[in-house]
């Protein structure tokens, strides 16, 4: 049962951090600037939204390695 939560989590956390990656804006733009991600006051290079999408994705991936390291040791 534990075994099931831990694989929902991991498999949510990845597309969740895939759709985050996404997010992010690259040279050209990117997703997030069909949602207007580029739109706010500019702060040491980067807008507000940008730097919360930041955040955002590393407390994702920090959720998905976690929830990879407690199946690999409850799978051995």
């Amino acid at each position: 049962m534990l075994t099931g939560i831990v694989v929902s989590i991991a498999v949510l956390s990845a597309v969740g951090l895939v759709f985050l990656v996404l997010m992010h804006s690259g040279r050209g733009g990117g997703i997030s600037d069909l949602l207007g991600g580029s739109l706010g006051s500019v702060a040491q290079g980067s807008t507000v939204v940008e730097r919360n999408l930041d955040r955002f994705t590393v407390a994702v991936a920090i959720v998905f390695f976690f929830a990879v390291l407690t199946l690999d040791l409850r799978l051995q």
